[in-house]
């Protein structure tokens, strides 16, 4: 059973859900009035695969990590989500379970539904839903390219996109990533993240101590990641350039 956040009584926090951001000023307020404040401490479990949905989230600070684990193997990190995106998105298919486990490895704010009344929501917000179909191709999009970089590139570059596509949810220069946590999200031993890690920080990119990670340099880690950044930055660009006008 997922453990559940606790309600914030806490100053709401200056940042935005983009998704939320992105509809039109009535029925983006009519949603908010219909969701409530929570806090994501880290390492709360928000879902389990193949369980139902209880509610769904949409970051505002802090993101939720997208976990899939086969047989006794570590799990693997599919995708994170944060202020860009929700979790539960699938309800909008009619899919009421849950594909992956669902964790917090930022803390932070969300605001939360019920999944009931979300699929409520879904019917009287038609605006909200066209915005939902395009970051369920994102989405998409982002499993696939996830599994093809996990194959096909060097550990370096695989390190320098996760802690990139860290840092953009993160809103601060500094988080906490330890190696253990990093060797399973990238499906690798720790050695190899270890010799990754040396490599960037002898490079001047980032300063990591004991798993706490500051970006030095951010030019030089995108430089330093994969396409596979890049091309995840231009989907969601495109969606939200979109919008829902069309």
């Amino acid at each position: 059973m997922p453990r559940d956040p606790c309600v914030s009584a806490a100053t709401p926090t200056p940042f935005i859900n983009r998704l939320i951001d992105a509809l039109p000023d009535k029925e983006r307020n009519r949603f908010m009035g219909r969701c409530e404040s929570v806090e994501l401490p880290f390492g709360t479990i928000l879902c389990e695969p193949d369980a139902p949905y209880e509610s769904v989230y949409f970051p505002v600070a802090g993101f939720i990590s997208l976990v899939m684990r086969v047989g006794s193997h570590r799990p693997l990190e599919m995708a994170l989500i944060g202020n860009e995106g929700m979790l539960g998105v699938t309800l909008a298919l009619g899919v009421d379970f849950a594909p992956m486990r669902a964790v917090v490895q930022g803390a932070g704010t969300a605001l939360r539904m019920s999944a009931e009344q979300f699929q409520q929501q879904l019917h009287d917000t038609p605006s909200l839903l066209h915005m939902l179909h395009r970051y369920l191709y994102v989405l998409m999009a982002q499993f696939s390219r996830t599994a093809a970089c996990t194959h096909f590139h060097e550990i370096e570059p695989r390190l320098a996109r996760l802690l990139l596509t860290t840092h953009d949810r993160a809103h601060a220069d500094h988080f906490h990533l330890t190696h253990e946590y990093l060797a399973a999200m990238l499906g690798v031993r720790r050695s190899g993240v270890t010799i990754a890690a040396g490599a960037l920080q002898q490079r001047g990119l980032i300063r990591y101590v004991r798993g706490e990670i500051r970006v030095l340099d951010r030019r030089g880690l995108e430089a330093a990641s994969c396409e596979c950044y890049d091309a995840l930055i231009a989907d969601y660009a495109q969606m939200f350039a979109q919008g829902v006008a069309d």
